[in-house]
């Protein structure tokens, strides 16, 4: 049975199209059946809308809280019974509203090896920082800050001549390859 994906996306939407374009080549049973985005300028939306995938737009300060604008995502990801939550650049941490709805079914993609820099800054604090080593983890959502239950980690080499661009470049090219391996065997395993 095809597996229903939501992603959320707050930017520029690089790892939306990597997943989109490893569910086609890999004929993995799922789709991406919808784009959520917090931002209404972003340029995920656009590529979302080249794909042909529904995109709901969810501009919060609309909202008079998180809770309600949450309910018009629920909304949205139930009446597409969506069956799990992949966040790919989403700059909002997901309240109980989703959360409840959604338990252990939300996961996230972080590029730093956590519980090592957490945040909006990973890979600038991973640089920063000096470390010899740093990566990308995906973990399940949880209402921490990057605190949820790793999934699988991948590491990348700092070089001793990088700089925070070939740096970030570098783990983006991982994420892109390895969120859609993660995917995989989580819909392998039936755990999506």
């Amino acid at each position: 049975m095809l597996k229903q994906i939501a992603v959320f996306a707050s930017g520029n939407g690089t790892n939306f199209v990597a997943l989109h374009q490893a569910i086609a080549a890999r004929q993995l049973p799922a789709t991406i059946a919808l784009l959520v985005c917090d931002q209404p300028q972003a340029p995920v939306i656009a590529k979302a809308r080249a794909l042909q995938v529904p995109v709901l737009i969810v501009d919060f300060h609309d909202y008079a809280n998180k809770a309600a604008a949450e309910e018009i995502i629920l909304t949205a990801l139930q009446a597409r019974q969506i069956d799990a939550v992949l966040l790919a650049g989403y700059m909002r941490i997901i309240g109980a509203t989703l959360l409840t709805a959604y338990p252990h079914k939300i996961i996230n993609l972080h590029p730093a090896l956590l519980p090592k820099f957490p945040g909006r800054h990973g890979i600038e604090d991973a640089f920063a920082a000096g470390v010899s080593e740093t990566g990308v983890t995906i973990h399940y959502i949880d209402a921490g800050i990057d605190t949820g239950q790793i999934i699988a980690q991948r590491t990348v080499p700092v070089k001793s001549d990088d700089t925070l661009a070939t740096l970030a470049t570098r783990i983006h090219d991982c994420e892109h390859q390895f969120y859609p391996d993660v995917l995989q065997t989580l819909i392998n395993e039936g755990a999506i």
